[in-house]
């Protein structure tokens, strides 16, 4: 781990591939232990139970998500664009395998066996990515960057579903371009007739 990380820093890091790989009941703290190389005991005095553990990262990771949906608006203006800018985070990510699955999605399908406490950070995660895409559909369809078959609201969970269900398929697949297979015509299909490329 990184000299300039905290250790909780690293607990929390360790945490997360740990949950990815396996989910919440995949690994306990002598698992963190073994890797970050410190004693159970330290990891306690962090985080006094797995509950306060995995509801710290979540909320965390939803502030580095919603810090990252800030910076795509900061940088980039237009909303299909904003769009193509998110797929392609995680298609990049799922490539390399940095962070292959969103640790919210993989907790909300543990949801009947979380923590409540957790589950009310997931909750949260999914209300405020629902949120910006919504958003991001709206501005769309007034500048005419988009042709929707329903309300933003209702588009935005099916982008938000097919993004998450593709992250799916290409775990199931062990093949990282199925993501791509999957959202790619979704884009497409999102942009007006006038914009779609033709053959």
């Amino acid at each position: 781990m990184s000299n300039l990380s905290t250790t909780s820093d690293d607990i929390l890091a360790c945490a997360r591939s740990l949950i990815v790989a396996g989910g919440y009941n995949g690994f306990s703290y002598a698992d963190i232990a073994d890797v970050v190389g410190i004693r159970k005991a330290s990891i306690h005095h962090h985080f006094p139970s797995k509950v306060d553990l995995v509801r710290t990262l979540v909320a965390r990771y939803r502030e580095e998500a919603e810090a990252g949906m800030a910076n795509v608006e900061l940088h980039e203006s237009d909303p299909h664009e904003q769009l193509r800018i998110y797929a392609e985070y995680w298609e990049a990510c799922i490539a390399d395998a940095s962070a292959p699955f969103c640790i919210c999605a993989l907790l909300a399908s543990e949801l009947p066996v979380l923590p409540e406490e957790v589950g009310l950070e997931v909750r949260a995660h999914f209300r405020s990515l629902s949120a910006w895409l919504t958003s991001v559909l709206e501005r769309g369809a007034r500048r005419g960057r988009f042709q929707l078959v329903s309300t933003p609201r209702a588009e935005a969970e099916a982008f938000m579903a097919t993004v998450h269900g593709a992250m799916l398929s290409a775990r199931a697949y062990g093949d990282p371009k199925v993501f791509g297979v999957v959202t790619g015509p979704l884009l497409e299909r999102l942009a007006p007739r006038s914009l779609q490329i033709r053959p």
